[in-house]
């Protein structure tokens, strides 16, 4: 278990501009290990201190009889109590007295019955009574309970309930987890919301329903959002209350693990949206004054309320508080078989101002200043070093906006410990551009930059969307696309409109450009494959608790007869392209081409060549595209094909032979076919097809120079590791008026010059 100490040379390896933080990062480096030597001589290692959730919280013995142990130092009496209880409502006394050690830890047996069965049923209430100094007697849900319900015709505080079902009753795990999946493609899902009807969804009906969906659409990681328990619905699940708890809305914790086992036998990873980064408020149903302080769990004062939450920041510097977050990601790795997570919140973890209006600009000073805060940066090095130690397989994805260093380096080697983080500011890019720029008005350059703009060295997972953009009060981008008109003009039984044209043509080409440049993982929200109408808004009282938009249609995208469908078909053959290419596992790409006058992208990546015509009104017969590798390539994706609703102007069956002369800093040149908001992907054919092998993401390559990001993250500019070698191209020619839908209004040569004539012009013949 012991980590070696960090040296400079081990800081400057990851990135040699880090050389004024060496310091910084060694010390925080032995804060981290002087944690773990602690947990070390304290509680005998990782294993024995994760495992708090079989020796906290009411855990049944072989015998029957039942041990609770509550961790309340502020407390001065306690008692658990509950619907096993033979004391009347009137009465106070109550047999199962708990007695308080050193550590301020309660404790009581609950012998079995005389025939030896468990005193406590299944599934009765349970609670614990305490008794505060000033004298004030309070009742509090356990806070490592691991069932609770709410009946809002009562009140909507949960209660909690002993989860013990007889052996028969017991979910049996049948199917191992599949492989760590290495072209990762989450599914962000909701179960809630995973049904059509006006109500909320069911475990068993994710199983039986979506599943299905996700895993005929390639998508081989599932990421559940919301479900630790939370009190408010509406809250999308980060406002936590028992954080042992399955949501009970959806089921029982049986459902939910039938739900991921299922999930495995598809081959599917499932991963937990983690909430550690801070907890409701609630009193009555939560950890808030748990034991009548503000400081048990908590930081204590307005250190430990987050002002924009309203909710309450943890003490991660508390070795209790530690036990508690560690065994928690232990629990559902081993009680529930989830395969890693998705940390939420991590910017507001690690800096004492929470992220609240900060600017950040890249500079290496922003990280490692005193806004830092020390403890939740060593609470995530122990937490990615326990998950990974005790399940090698697993994987973890940080959502930091601020683009922190070392973020997705191994503890070992300096770094915070996660797998992947969210590249959170290519979104904000997409709806930017949507909302305020002409289509000619685009920037191609700015586009690559931000797709590209990554720290080299650390796994990203892009996504051009996820649930915030979803949430009313934002808009998809469907609906920045196409709004009001989703409602009147999907029909194939109508003739596509300008509006609908664009529409669909650039939500593929959106997709598939984020998901082939942007980073090493792709995400997507639920229901946005196929262009979801409308926005997300769960029942509140603005909306008269109205489960309107609080579900997925998936009956828009089941019509024969809507265009939703062709969006899912694109989405689909995207992510099977990926399983066969594994671009999301290879090398970044290399962008040869970023044209701001006629709107083309062409990058390389995975042995494909990749090229995008986002004008709108010109098209380009005999385009010269660089290549790296000479051979004959073929079309093995279009998004104008008939079947994703395009207008089927490129013939997909034709050849291209590549010239060996140099184009673009590439060693070859071929020409193709490329129409308006168009895009294609071509692959070598023959016994010169690129393998994978040679492409894989682990080859060594040079740390360069960075540039300096405008959203806080770090990239390099060396040429064969994908990033152009401009960090951005200038010049916009406004050509083309915005929304025009008719493919291939103009067609023009392409306006580059060849500095030699070349011997052969491969020239693509267009039926119009």
């Amino acid at each position: 278990m012991t980590t070696q100490p960090l040296d400079k040379k081990t800081v400057l390896d990851n990135d040699p501009w880090l050389v004024d933080h060496v310091s910084a990062i060694i010390h925080r480096h032995d804060l981290f290990r002087q944690w773990k030597q602690r947990i070390q001589d304290t509680e005998g290692g990782y294993d024995a201190f994760t495992k708090g959730y079989l020796k906290y919280g009411l855990v049944v013995q072989e015998d029957n009889s039942v041990i609770y142990r509550e961790w309340a130092p502020n407390a001065v009496e306690a008692v658990l109590t509950g619907e096993f209880s033979e004391c009347s409502e009137a009465a106070t006394p109550i047999s199962h007295a708990m007695q308080k050690d050193q550590y301020g830890v309660w404790s009581c047996t609950v012998a079995p019955k005389p025939n030896g069965e468990c005193a406590i049923p299944h599934d009765s209430k349970i609670k614990i009574s305490l008794i505060l100094p000033s004298g004030q007697r309070v009742e509090r849900i356990p806070a490592w309970m691991k069932r609770v319900t709410q009946d809002l015709s009562i009140s909507p505080v949960y209660e909690a309930r002993f989860w013990n079902p007889p052996e028969s009753e017991r979910y049996k795990f049948k199917n191992p987890r599949p492989p760590t999946p290495h072209s990762l493609r989450i599914y962000e899902a909701h179960v809630g919301i995973s049904t059509a009807e006006l109500r909320v969804g069911t475990y068993k009906e994710f199983t039986t329903n979506t599943l299905p969906r996700i895993r005929d659409l390639g998508y081989n990681t599932i990421q559940l959002m919301a479900i630790m328990e939370h009190a408010y619905y509406a809250s999308f699940g980060y406002q936590v209350t028992s954080f042992f708890a399955a949501s009970s809305r959806y089921g029982t914790p049986e459902d939910l693990k039938e739900l991921i086992d299922t999930a495995h036998g598809m081959g599917i990873t499932v991963l937990l949206d983690i909430v550690h980064s801070h907890a409701c408020k609630n009193v009555l149903d939560g950890l808030n004054h748990f034991d009548g302080s503000d400081h048990q769990y908590f930081h204590g004062g307005p250190k430990g309320q987050h002002p924009l939450w309203d909710s309450r920041l943890f003490n991660y510097g508390h070795h209790e508080v530690l036990r508690f977050l560690l065994s928690n990601l232990r629990f559902w790795m081993e009680e529930y078989h989830f395969d890693g997570f998705r940390f939420d919140g991590v910017t507001s973890m690690i800096y004492h101002h929470h992220g609240i209006g900060a600017k950040f600009s890249g500079g290496y000073h922003e990280y490692f200043s005193d806004a830092v805060d020390m403890e939740a940066m060593v609470y995530l090095m122990l937490a990615n070093d326990v998950v990974h130690t005790l399940f090698p397989f697993s994987i973890t994805i940080a959502e930091d906006v601020s683009g922190m260093p070392l973020l997705c380096v191994p503890t070992p080697k300096g770094g915070v410990g996660f797998d992947y983080r969210l590249s959170m500011a290519v979104p904000d890019m997409w709806i930017k551009l949507l909302k305020h720029k002409k289509d000619d008005e685009w920037d191609m350059g700015n586009i690559v930059f931000t797709l590209t703009n990554r720290r080299y060295g650390e796994k990203s997972i892009a996504y051009a969307e996820s649930h915030d953009q979803a949430l009313v009060g934002d808009k998809t981008i469907a609906f920045w696309l196409m709004d009001k008109e989703m409602y009147t003009n999907m029909s194939d039984l109508t003739e596509y409109t300008p509006v609908i044209a664009r529409g669909l043509a650039l939500h593929k080409m959106i997709r598939i450009l984020v998901h082939s440049l942007g980073g090493e993982g792709y995400l997507n929200f639920e229901g946005n494959e196929f262009g979801h109408p409308e926005w997300l808004d769960f029942p509140r009282d603005g909306n008269k608790s109205s489960f309107q938009y609080a579900r997925r249609q998936w009956n828009v995208v089941d019509d024969p007869v809507l265009r939703y469908r062709y969006l899912n078909e694109f989405d689909k053959a995207m992510n099977h392209l990926d399983e066969k290419y594994h671009w999301l596992e290879a090398r970044p790409a290399f962008v040869s081409l970023k044209h701001e006058g006629d709107k083309v992208i062409v990058y390389e990546r995975a042995g494909l060549l990749f090229v995008f015509n986002f004008h709108p009104s010109k098209s380009y017969t005999d385009y010269r595209v660089g290549v790296d590798y000479s051979g004959q390539y073929e079309i093995v994706l279009s998004s104008d094909d008939k079947r994703f609703g395009g207008f089927e102007n490129i013939r997909t069956n034709v050849k291209f032979q590549s010239t060996p002369l140099p184009w673009n800093d590439r060693a070859n040149w071929l020409q193709v076919y490329i129409p308006s908001r168009t895009c294609i992907i071509l692959a070598r054919t023959g016994p010169s097809a690129i393998t994978l092998e040679s492409l894989k993401l682990s080859d060594p390559e040079p740390v360069t120079k960075p540039v300096v990001p405008t959203n806080g993250s770090l990239s390099t500019k060396a040429g064969s590791n994908g990033v152009a070698k401009s960090a951005k191209s200038t010049g916009t020619n406004a050509g083309g008026e915005n929304g025009k839908a008719t493919p291939a209004v103009e067609t023009t040569k392409a306006a580059t010059k060849s500095l030699v004539e070349p011997a052969i012009i491969q020239t693509v013949v267009v039926e119009k």
